[in-house]
């Protein structure tokens, strides 16, 4: 398959899900929700969707849950919308990295802080 008619499709259904979790997905576990990131396989058959969670870990659970109970629904919207002879099946994963680059930069603040204090004394 193409390279960049997977990247265009991998696009695409970025746009397509982060609309359903704006207006479409009613399910009140769902908390705030970001879609980062999806990679489609090259023969077009399975979707992984990255999401990024906000709130307390049990929150972020629950939406993680819900996001994996509502794939079934996604993948039928998806169907719609694109023109493909096969949807892929889809499937949700926590997205970590924003959570993880924060830390690195409280720690790098944190460093630059007791520099800082080290300097002055």
């Amino acid at each position: 398959m193409s390279d960049v008619r997977v990247r265009k499709l991998q696009e695409f259904i970025k746009q397509e899900v982060s609309n359903m979790l704006m207006r479409g997905l009613k399910d009140p576990r769902i908390g705030f929700v970001t879609v980062t990131d999806v990679e489609v396989t090259g023969d077009l058959r399975q979707a992984m969707i990255y999401v990024s969670l906000f709130g307390s870990d049990e929150e972020k659970k629950a939406s993680l849950q819900a996001l994996k109970h509502a794939a079934g629904h996604v993948r039928s919207e998806l169907g719609k919308v694109l023109r493909l002879r096969y949807t892929p099946e889809i499937a949700f994963a926590n997205d970590t990295s924003l959570d993880y680059s924060m830390h690195i930069e409280s720690l790098l603040n944190d460093i630059k802080k007791d520099e800082k204090n080290h300097g002055d004394a």
